[in-house]
């Protein structure tokens, strides 16, 4: 214990070399869950405090918040599910300002997107739905940081990064298709500047959409429809003329579109995925066919 205080001590207040060695020894945790270590080591290292450095030379333990940025970072799936199953609360609050620079966002599901860590993000999702409605809906919906996510909700960025499998999974438990992010873009008009950009090859483009028209409502507000509507040809080679019309504001969406939404909107947010297992469909029929989650 007297080595143990003097280190701290150091740290406090120490030398420029002192507390380099702060920073080294901070970073060891950071090490331990990108080599996989077992959960009862990283929980050991995870309390001890000389471990956990801070700019200004303030020593702390590590949250389970921080902690599980980590797991998602590194996909230590059994270390995530730890810190969700006892700590669901402080593992989902925002991390300290070291960790990032908005304290109103709370990063872990856009984390666990632009990774593309969708098992994870899974028991994220589950851990969530124990939470007040409220609560629950403020949090799959919250805009991310401003400097960093650029104001994007979880699903904005799913649409970004062409995530089908986090696009999926956030939709099926709440996340709302209509958000808008800091510029005012829908989740689709994100997609719909991936498939302008693209043109080719929209293999992914076309996934991610097919699963965000099926939770859509039945009046679109969007900001692209104005594109739409002043590249007629384009937008037909591209979507479809089924689909071009819908979004265009020309026509209806398809009897097909329509039955699968009905089927979605039946299934609880509580028993997602597992329920589309249920669903009383050829499996090349299913929407959202997560193949991933067995």
């Amino acid at each position: 214990m007297p080595g143990t205080v003097k280190w701290l001590d150091s740290c406090s207040g120490g030398s420029y070399e002192s507390q380099k060695q702060c920073r080294k020894s901070s970073f060891a945790f950071y090490q331990a869950v990108r080599d996989l270590l077992p959960v009862w080591v990283l929980e050991d290292m995870r309390l001890m405090e000389v471990l956990h450095w801070e700019e200004g030379g303030r020593v702390s333990t590590y949250t389970p918040s921080e902690a599980l940025l980590y797991a998602v970072v590194h996909d230590h799936q059994p270390y995530a599910h730890y810190l969700l199953s006892h700590f669901p609360t402080e593992a989902l609050a925002g991390p300290s300002k070291s960790f990032g620079c908005c304290q109103a966002s709370a990063p872990h599901l856009a984390m666990a997107v632009r990774y593309n860590r969708a098992s994870i993000l899974l028991r994220i999702l589950k851990t969530i739905q124990e939470f007040p409605t409220g609560q629950r809906d403020l949090y799959v919906n919250r805009r991310g940081c401003a400097g960093v996510e650029g104001g994007k909700t979880p699903l904005h960025v799913a649409c970004e990064l062409l995530r089908p499998e986090c696009l999926g999974l956030l939709l099926g438990h709440g996340a709302s298709p209509c958000a808008l992010d800091g510029g005012g873009n829908a989740p689709l008009d994100i997609l719909l500047q991936r498939v302008a950009e693209n043109r080719q090859d929209l293999g992914a483009e076309l996934l991610c959409l097919d699963s965000l028209l099926l939770f859509l409502p039945g009046e679109l507000r969007f900001r692209s429809r104005r594109q739409l509507l002043e590249g007629k040809e384009l937008w037909r080679d591209l979507l479809g003329e089924p689909l071009f019309l819908w979004l265009s504001g020309s026509g209806p969406p398809s009897l097909f579109t329509c039955s699968m939404q009905v089927l979605i909107r039946s299934l609880s947010p509580a028993q997602f995925p597992e329920a589309l297992d249920e669903l009383p469909l050829p499996s090349f029929l299913k929407p959202l066919d997560l193949k991933w989650k067995n």
